[in-house]
Parts: structure tokens; sequence; C-alpha cells
């Protein structure tokens, strides 16, 4: 296992967008840029390309005969603005603009039986504060920078019992590395693990698909240094997510969709660094005692001509993060998302699709100590896909 920052966890929830295009906390949803224009409602039923690999693998017995592949990047640009509680600005924008990328391929190897792999980036996080900000520096006393990265593998298998129902199951490999400093501290970590995913495909009519999916949990035992020489260690679980999406086709013109998730973020409740050696702590546990999350988007697609298509969607994303425990690393909040985008059906050259989103994270406060105050945040979120099957 490599070396990773140990508070690195505390790190990758500055992330809060993923719900931020996407759940909460630290996790990412932008899997693709083909759902972002609909807030990804409909997110396990829609299946419209490979990129369902990620979402429901079941999705993949809907994608039709021959290779299926689809590629993309999404731009995650969040924007976190601390001041004080006489109305001071202090530490610049901790936010910043980080690319997540995807790739997802399948294929049908029988009538019924199908296999796929993708690429992509579950959770993650880039935020820097500047070097001495807060009341007496106060503030980078907590937090300077933090820096996460992930990269998930997933084979997925699906099978079609019938015309009405279909299965899918994905193993994961999960690697994870980042940096989290603050005031004479710097620790680096990072680990690799495995977790799975699994989804069921409900068509109850041509017009109406319903998706049912879910992804393990999946836990790291983090190895690493504090300021380049003790060896460091801490155990950390990510939560588990269910989906449950439908996609109806509710005239020539129009189609809908919807979704509704849930995020076990309860099993995340401190973080505990000690030394590889003996295992004695490093300091105190840091404490987040996260609640459960969900999140309710609502979408609908328009077919303006034969080719292009236009997409709007609408999402509410409820924050795991108490208002008593929120720090600058995770500066989270309830969200709201406003979405819009378009695709492009090329016919066998292919299928482009452009999303963005804007997302109003609904007034932060922090109470920690000496650091009191709230944060204007939001995000932009903007992404491009291709998709085509051969």
């Amino acid at each position: 296992m490599n070396k990773m920052t140990l508070r690195i966890v505390p790190a990758l929830l500055a992330l809060a967008f993923s719900g931020l295009a996407s759940a909460a906390a630290f996790q990412l949803l932008e899997q693709n840029a083909s759902g972002l224009g609909n807030a990804y409602a409909g997110s396990a039923a829609v299946a419209d390309n490979a990129s369902t690999i990620f979402y429901n693998p079941a999705g993949m017995t809907q994608l039709g005969n021959g290779i299926q592949l689809s590629a993309g990047v999404v731009g995650v640009g969040p924007s976190y603005e601390y001041r004080d509680s006489a109305g001071i600005k202090s530490g610049g924008d901790a936010g910043g603009w980080a690319a997540v990328p995807n790739a997802y391929i399948s294929g049908q190897l029988t009538k019924d039986l199908f296999l796929g792999f993708g690429i992509s980036v579950p959770f993650g996080l880039a935020t820097e504060y500047d070097a001495v900000w807060g009341p007496a520096g106060a503030g980078s006393a907590r937090a300077i920078k933090s820096e996460i990265k992930t990269v998930n593998l997933n084979p997925s298998i699906a099978y079609r019992l019938s015309d009405k129902i279909s299965l899918g199951f994905g193993l994961n490999y999960q690697s994870i590395d980042g940096e989290l400093t603050k005031t004479g501290a710097t620790l680096k970590a990072d680990d690799s693990s495995w977790g799975w995913n699994a989804g069921a495909m409900f068509t109850l009519s041509p017009a109406m698909r319903v998706g049912i999916s879910y992804r393990s949990a999946i836990k790291y035992t983090l190895e690493g240094t504090l300021n380049g020489a003790l060896p460091v260690k801490a155990d950390v679980k990510l939560p588990d997510t269910f989906i449950l999406s439908v996609w109806q086709q509710v005239s020539d013109r129009w189609e809908a969709m919807g979704d509704l998730s849930y995020t076990r973020w309860n099993s995340f409740r401190n973080l505990a660094v000690v030394t590889q050696s003996s295992g004695a702590p490093v300091g105190a546990p840091e404490i987040f005692n996260y609640e459960n999350s969900w999140r309710f988007a609502w979408g609908a697609g328009y077919k303006a001509t034969d080719k292009a298509k236009l997409k709007f969607g609408i999402a509410f994303d409820r924050t795991p993060v108490r208002d008593e425990y929120r720090s600058p690393r995770v500066p989270d909040n309830n969200r709201l998302w406003l979405s819009l985008g378009g695709q492009w059906n090329a016919g066998s050259v292919g299928k482009f699709d452009l999303g963005y989103s804007y997302l109003y994270v609904i007034d932060p406060t922090i109470s920690q100590g000496a650091l009191q105050g709230k944060y204007d945040a939001s995000a932009h979120i903007l992404g491009v896909q291709y998709s085509v099957g051969f």
C-alpha cells in the first residue's frame, strides 16, 4: 500500500458536491455527462449508453447488439468562500475546477448475456485555502490543502431473465490517494480495496422501466506518513448507496424520469490516526458523526428533432453533515441542483451529449473554536460525453 494523507478522508469530505454532482459529502455522481442535463434523474433506469455499468449493470441488456462504447469528462467547479461573523472574508476561494473522467465498454456475448468494463472516479476533491486564514490563523490551523483522488475499475456482467427482468453484477477495485495539510502538518497516504455493485431492471412496458441498484461500502486501511517521517495508518469505511429509478416515455416527443437515492453515511463517525508500529494514537480522533443522506431528482427530455434532444432536471441533495460538526474541510450543506443539457444523435457516427448543472449550497455555517462564520458556497458542473455502438 502506498502512502496517502491520513486525514485524507476529511479531505475527501471537502468535495461537498459530489452528491456534488452527485451525492452528499465527497461522493461524486458525475460518472457520465449524458445524465448531467437531467440532474441524474433516472440514473438506474435510463440505460441509453454503456455508462449504465456504473449506475445499474443490468441496463447493459437495453443497449442492443454488438459493442457499446461511452467516454466523457465532467468538469466540477465548486466555490467555497468563508466569512466571519462580522462579514469579513478570509482564506480566498477554497474551491477550483477539477476533471472527473469516465470510460465504459460493453458487449453482447449471447442473446441474453452481456459483459462490460468501466473506469470511473467515485470520490474525489481538490480544495485549498490561503496559507494563513481565519482569526489569528484559526482556519489554517484546521485546514489548508485537501486533495484526494480515486480510480475505480468495474468489470460487470448482466443477464436477461426474460423480456421483463434483467439482473446485473459488478466487482469494484478502487484505489485512493491524497494529501491533507494544515499549519505545521502534512499527511499523505493511500490504499486499494474491493467492493461490489448489483442491479435489476424491470421493463413494465415498452414505455416504462424501473431500475434498482446497490453499491457496496468499501473498507480501507490507509497507510502513509505524517510530515514525511512518522508512519501512520487509519481505518476508513466509505458508505454504500441504494438507488431507485423510473423512466417513462410520455409521448412521441417527451420522456420523464425520477430518482431516489439513499447513502448510509452513519458508518462514518470519526477518523482515528495511529502509528503503524504500535497502534498508538496520533492526536485526538477527528469527529464527523455523519447521518444517513438521501437525494431526490426529477428530469425530462424533449425530442426536438429526429437527431436533437433537450434535457432538463432538478434535484435536492440532503447532506449528512450536522451543523455542530461542520469543519472547514467539509463546508457542506443541503444542495439544490438546476440542470439542462442536450444530445445530438449522429446515427452510426454516435451520440454526443452536453450537460450543465448549477448547484446552490444552502447557507453552510461553521462553529469550530475561534472559527465562527459561514460560507458562500456553490458549484458549476459542465460535462461532455460520446457514445457509439459498432
